[in-house]
């Protein structure tokens, strides 16, 4: 590691008043986290699986009828 990245980290851990090691520790704990590492091929399969589902739908046009008039109710009755 170059000396001048290295004092950067010194003065950021300094700053954060914790040694080295401990923000050493904490930044590969925050990159593990946010890393959306995980089994491929169990994402592709539930993915592939999702995708042969069929479910009843409509026109999105029909759709938004619906949901405006109440889901099948006449949609110039009062609410």
């Amino acid at each position: 590691m170059p000396e001048a990245e290295l004092k950067e980290i010194r003065r950021t851990a300094r700053q954060r008043r914790m040694s080295v090691a401990e923000w050493v520790r904490q930044a590969l704990r925050d990159a593990r986290q946010s890393d959306p590492s995980g089994d491929v091929d169990k994402k592709l399969a539930t993915i592939r699986s999702a995708s042969r589902n069929e479910f009843p739908t409509a026109d999105v046009d029909q759709m938004l009828r619906e949901i405006e008039s109440g889901y099948g109710g006449d949609p110039k009755a009062p609410r």
